[in-house]
C-alpha cells in the first residue's frame, strides 16, 4: 500500500466514525440504542442484517477453502443461509418483530423470563456472551491478518486499530449507527467487488472467461462438494444457519425487532436473503480463479485474496479493496456488541445477586451510560481473545468460525427461537435447559472427548441433540401454564404493533418499564 491507499483506508475509518457521531442525535433511550426505537425502514435493516453476517473470514478463511477446493465455498456456505433466511423469514422475523412491538422488550432474550424462567434465561444469556466473544475475537483476527499482509503491522496493532474504530462509532450511535454504517459499507463493497471481478476477468481473457475459464482450473473445482465438505456437510450447515441466520445468534433478531412491524421484519429478511443467494457469488469468482493467477503461501491458503489484490489492483483501488475487507468485519462485529450490550445490560445485569435491585431502578442516562460501557467491555475481551485465535486453544480461524461458532449456536438457538412458536407451547424451562446442556455436552464430545470425528457430526450433533431433547420433553413432561401461554399469544397474534387491543398489556413476569426505559428507567 501507498500513501493514496492509506489515504483511502483514514478516510473511510473517518466516515464511519463520522456516522456514529451523527447517529448520536437520534439515541435518545435503550430502546433507540438497541432497536433503533422500532423505526428502521425494512430496506436498510435487510442491507444491516445482510452485512452483519458476515466477516473478512470469507476472504481469509473462505478464500483459503475456494482456492483448494473451488466452488463448494458458494455451495456450502452462503447458499444454504440464503435459503435458512427465506425459511425463517416466515418463521421467526415477524414473530421477533413482535417481541418489541407487543412485549415491548429492548433484548432478543428478555422475553424468556416469561416464557420460561430465570434459570433458562441466565444460562442462554451467558452462554451465548461467552461465545461470541470468542467469535468476534476470530473476526478482529481474521481483518488483521489481511492488514498485515498488506501494511506489514503486526496482529496486534490490526486488532487494535480496527476495535477502536469499530468500538467509536457503535458505542456512540448504537443500532442506528451500526444500521448506516453497514450501508455505506455496502455501497463500498459493492464498489470494491466489482471492480476486483472486473480486474480478474481481464486478467483472464475478457467477459468470456466467465464461461470458458472453468476448464483451466484444478480438477475438482467446479464440483458442488468436496474435500471435507459433503453433501451431508451442506445439510447440516443448513439446518443450522437457518437458526443461527434467523436470529439464533441476537444480532440479527436485533434487525427485525427494529423494524417497524412484522411485514416489514419479513420483507427485511428477504432481500437479506436475496443478497446472500446473489452477492456472494461475485465476491467469490476471483477467489476460484486465484489458482491461476497466484501461489499461495500459507498451508490454508488464507492468504490467496490478499495476495490475488497485491498483484491486480492499482494503488488507490487496492486501498478501496482493503476497505471492503474492514466493512464486513466491522459490520458483524459491531452488531454483534450491540446485541451483547443488550442481553448485559437487560437480561444478565438486573439479575446478579446484590446489584440487581439498583439495575432495574436505573435512571435514563445511566442506562445509556450501561449499554455503552458494556459495549467497550464486550469488544476490549473479543479483541483479547482475537490474539489467541491461532493458538493450539482454537487452532486457527476457520476452526474457530465453523466449528465453534456452528456448533455452538445451536443449544443456545433452539430454546429462544423455537419458545416463540405454538406447536412448542408445551416445551417449558426443563426442556430449554436439559436441550441447552445436552447441546454443549454434544459439542465437547465430538469436538475433544472423541477422536475422528467427521467435521459434518461435529457441526451437527449438537443443535440435533438440543432439538430432539427439547420437543421430545415438551411431549413426555409438558409444562405449559396460561401464563406462557399468554406470551406465545401476543408473539404469533396476527398483524402488527399491539394486536387491535390499545396500549399493549404488560405481560406477566415482564418489567414494567419496557424496551425504551419508559417512567424514568432503563
Amino acid at each position: 500500500m501507498n500513501s493514496l491507499d492509506w489515504a483511502v483506508l483514514i478516510g473511510y475509518f473517518g466516515v464511519m466514525v463520522a456516522i456514529g457521531v451523527w447517529s448520536h442525535r437520534r439515541v435518545d433511550d435503550v430502546g433507540d440504542f438497541f432497536t433503533a426505537g422500532g423505526r428502521m425502514p425494512w430496506w436498510l435493516s435487510g442491507i444491516s442484517h445482510h452485512m452483519s453476517g458476515y466477516s473478512a473470514v470469507m476472504f481469509t478463511g473462505y478464500a483459503g477453502i475456494s482456492y483448494q477446493y473451488g466452488i463448494t465455498s458458494y455451495v456450502t456456505w452462503s447458499f444454504p443461509i440464503a435459503m435458512g433466511i427465506a425459511i425463517g423469514a416466515r418463521l421467526f422475523a415477524p414473530r421477533l418483530n413482535r417481541l418489541r412491538s407487543r412485549l415491548h422488550v429492548a433484548s432478543p432474550l428478555e422475553y424468556l423470563k416469561s416464557r420460561y424462567n430465570l434459570p433458562t434465561q441466565q444460562a442462554l444469556a451467558w452462554s451465548g456472551v461467552l461465545l461470541k466473544i470468542v467469535d468476534v475475537g476470530a473476526k478482529w483476527a481474521a481483518i488483521a491478518t489481511l492488514l498485515s499482509v498488506f501494511t506489514g503491522m503486526s496482529l496486534n496493532q490490526g486488532i487494535l486499530i480496527t476495535g477502536v474504530v469499530t468500538g467509536i462509532y457503535c458505542t456512540v450511535g448504537g443500532l442506528w449507527a451500526d444500521a448506516l454504517t453497514e450501508l455505506g459499507q455496502f455501497v463500498i463493497q459493492l464498489l470494491a467487488g466489482v471492480a476486483m471481478l472486473v480486474t480478474v476477468l481481464a486478467q483472464l481473457g475478457g467477459f468470456g472467461a466467465l464461461w470458458s475459464a472453468w476448464d483451466r482450473l484444478p480438477s475438482g473445482h467446479t464440483a458442488p462438494t468436496a474435500g471435507p465438505y459433503t453433501l451431508t456437510f451442506l445439510l447440516a450447515y443448513l439446518f443450522i444457519k437457518t437458526f443461527e441466520y434467523s436470529g439464533g445468534m441476537w444480532n440479527q433478531a436485533q434487525r427485525y425487532m427494529a423494524t417497524r412491524s412484522a411485514r416489514e421484519a419479513v420483507r427485511s429478511a428477504r432481500l437479506s436473503a436475496a443478497l446472500w443467494l446473489v452477492w456472494p457469488a461475485v465476491l467469490f469468482f476471483p477467489m476460484w480463479m486465484a489458482p491461476l493467477l497466484v501461489r499461495a503461501e500459507k498451508p490454508d491458503a488464507s492468504d490467496a485474496y490478499a495476495l490475488l489484490t497485491e498483484r491486480l489492483l492499482p494503488h488507490g483501488l487496492l486501498g478501496l479493496v482493503v476497505v471492503g475487507f474492514f466493512s464486513h468485519t466491522m459490520a458483524m462485529c459491531s452488531s454483534d456488541a450491540n446485541a451483547i450490550s443488550a442481553v448485559v445490560t437487560r437480561d444478565i445485569a438486573p439479575a446478579l445477586p446484590g446489584v440487581g435491585e439498583r439495575v432495574r431502578g436505573w435512571s435514563h442516562r445511566a442506562g445509556l451510560l450501561a449499554a455503552r460501557l458494556s459495549t467497550v467491555a464486550f469488544l476490549a475481551l473479543s479483541m483479547a481473545i482475537a490474539t489467541q485465535v491461532n493458538s493450539p486453544a482454537f487452532k486457527d480461524i476457520i476452526t474457530v468460525v465453523i466449528k465453534w461458532v456452528a456448533g455452538l449456536v445451536g443449544p443456545i438457538s433452539i430454546p429462544f427461537l423455537l419458545g416463540m412458536v405454538r406447536w412448542c407451547r408445551r416445551s417449558g424451562p426443563t426442556a430449554a435447559l436439559v436441550s441447552w446442556a445436552a447441546g454443549l455436552f454434544a459439542f465437547w464430545l465430538t469436538n475433544y472427548g472423541l477422536d475422528g470425528v467427521q467435521l459434518q457430526i461435529q457441526i451437527v450433533a449438537p443443535v440435533a441433540t438440543s432439538l430432539v431433547l427439547f420437543l421430545l420433553i415438551g411431549l413426555v413432561r409438558p409444562e405449559d401454564t396460561p401464563e406462557r401461554d399468554a406470551v406465545l399469544e401476543r408473539i404469533n397474534g396476527d398483524g402488527d404493533g399491539d394486536d387491535g387491543f390499545g396500549r399493549a398489556r404488560r405481560v406477566p413476569g415482564q418489567r414494567a418499564d419496557g424496551a425504551a426505559g419508559r417512567a424514568g428507567r432503563a
